[in-house]
């Protein structure tokens, strides 16, 4: 479908041209701001454990222990899940286990998978994590940073880019 305008031939090339380089200047700021805001996520959490105390471990860590919560998964079940890329997973789990934030266990049905799950230690980074993010969210909300709308708004936004992405991967070839 195309759209009739008064407009023809090279005016209107040069006004898609230059809607096209708008959009690739404010995507490419988009792609830095999450790269950015990562970053800074792990920042954030590395400098809440430093102030309660807790520096065995990353942020990294701290997060994955976050996302795996009281659930029982596998290392190739978070990295589906796309939190993180499987050498990352893999160590990091590893020396989870090895601190005792994490028990392992192996798979009755297939001894190369082992199933990991938090360890009391475990849960009480994943309840200081949790608390974080709750003032945070309590934050944006109590000094007008963001609103329902605003985050829904947002979340919608990056799941659609995602949804993209993950086509772009899948359909390449």
């Amino acid at each position: 479908m195309s759209i009739h305008t008064d407009l023809d031939g090279p005016e209107q090339d040069g006004m898609a041209q230059a809607r096209s380089a708008t959009f690739m200047a404010s995507y490419l700021e988009s792609l830095t701001l999450v790269e950015r805001l990562h970053r800074l996520l792990l920042d954030v959490i590395k400098d809440e454990f430093e102030r309660v105390g807790v520096l065995e471990i990353n942020a990294v860590q701290a997060l994955l222990l976050f996302n795996v919560g009281d659930n029982e998964v596998t290392a190739g079940e978070l990295k589906t899940r796309g939190y993180y890329q499987g050498s990352n997973v893999s160590y990091n789990l590893k020396k989870l286990v090895e601190m005792g934030y994490m028990h392992h266990e192996r798979s009755e049905i297939d001894r190369r998978s082992v199933r990991v799950r938090l360890t009391e230690k475990g849960r009480g980074v994943r309840q200081v994590v949790g608390k974080l993010f709750a003032t945070h969210a309590n934050g944006l909300v109590d000094r007008g940073v963001l609103d329902q709308e605003g985050i829904d708004s947002i979340t919608a936004s990056l799941r659609r880019v995602e949804r993209y992405w993950t086509e772009q991967i899948r359909y390449i070839y």
